[in-house]
């Protein structure tokens, strides 16, 4: 009897393991942004609900496989890093090839699931999406430029395009917009991030801007795409994709985000970095969110 709840034990703590791999804080908000891109292409009503579930979870499962081979790819340099030491492989928990047969059947599994389930163009596009995160980002743009992460965001905007297309079978210039939100996000996002995080970059030898043009540079950077950002929130209210309600949203979150962004500018600190990185991450969703809840009550 013990040996049985010992092996089941044994059992959940390797699911976990496997789990840990797909980074499922960063994912569920590449699946939420997804997800609301497949409301939004939706000018009346609701997306078929068999449609929506199977593009939520093919879409889940290719972007933890795509989180599994980066953890792969780069587990010497988690293995420096105090934010990323504590991942399954510089444990030891996991293997080099139990991850990457992880990382190929939820991958594979996912990409079958769009093909079948929902369309084939949500299919390439995921496939493109796991090969610009998991090869170009990791393998090629990460550890040579310290432009990485403005180049690599292209991945990391894709999600709502993947939804859009999941629930049209195009991409529309509404969907791109979406995409250019997020790609505009992206980089104050990371910045916030590497900009206390500047030694452990540093140590493991990744070229992040804080580390190639110093700390100034970086945070001037942050401000500048902050403002690129808050311009290309307005987008959709002047194509009238969004109404009032999401101006308004947009407008507050904005300057919200200006304010930590002028305020890490002049008057730096790891706390206030670490602040404007939290609210980030609270931003795009509520920018999400308020363009959702603005469609539905404007075309209700």
């Amino acid at each position: 009897m013990r040996a049985s709840t010992l092996d089941l034990e044994n059992a959940g703590q390797r699911l976990r393991h496997f789990y840990v791999l797909t980074k499922p804080r960063v994912n569920s908000l590449i699946v939420f942004c997804a997800v609301i891109g497949m409301f939004l292409a939706v000018p009346q009503g609701l997306p078929s609900p068999g449609v929506v579930f199977a593009a939520t979870l093919g879409i889940a499962f290719v972007a933890g496989a795509a989180a599994a081979m980066n953890c792969l790819i780069e587990q010497r340099i988690d293995a420096q890093m105090a934010r990323t030491r504590a991942r399954p492989l510089p444990r030891g928990e996991l293997s080099s090839t139990e991850t990457l047969a992880f990382s190929l059947v939820l991958g594979g599994s996912g990409l079958g699931v769009l093909y079948a389930f929902v369309n084939a163009l949500t299919m390439w596009l995921t496939l493109f999406t796991f090969v610009g995160y998991a090869i170009v980002y990791t393998v090629f743009l990460k550890p040579r430029t310290p432009q990485n992460i403005v180049i690599g965001g292209a991945s990391g905007a894709m999600p709502p395009v993947l939804g859009w297309a999941a629930v049209t079978g195009e991409v529309s210039a509404d969907a791109l917009l979406l995409f250019l939100i997020i790609f505009a996000w992206t980089p104050p996002h990371f910045w916030a991030l590497a900009l206390y995080r500047t030694k452990e970059y540093a140590k493991a030898g990744l070229p992040m801007l804080p580390v190639t043009h110093g700390a100034k540079y970086t945070r001037l950077s942050v401000l500048l795409y902050t403002l690129i950002l808050f311009g290309v929130t307005l987008l959709p209210f002047a194509t009238r994709m969004s109404g009032w309600i999401y101006l308004v949203c947009a407008v507050i979150l904005g300057a919200v985000f200006i304010r930590y962004a002028w305020r890490l500018y002049v008057s730096y600190s790891d706390k206030l970095s670490q602040q404007t990185f939290r609210y980030s991450i609270v931003y795009l969703s509520s920018l999400f969110a308020a363009l959702l809840a603005d469609h539905y009550i404007r075309f209700q």
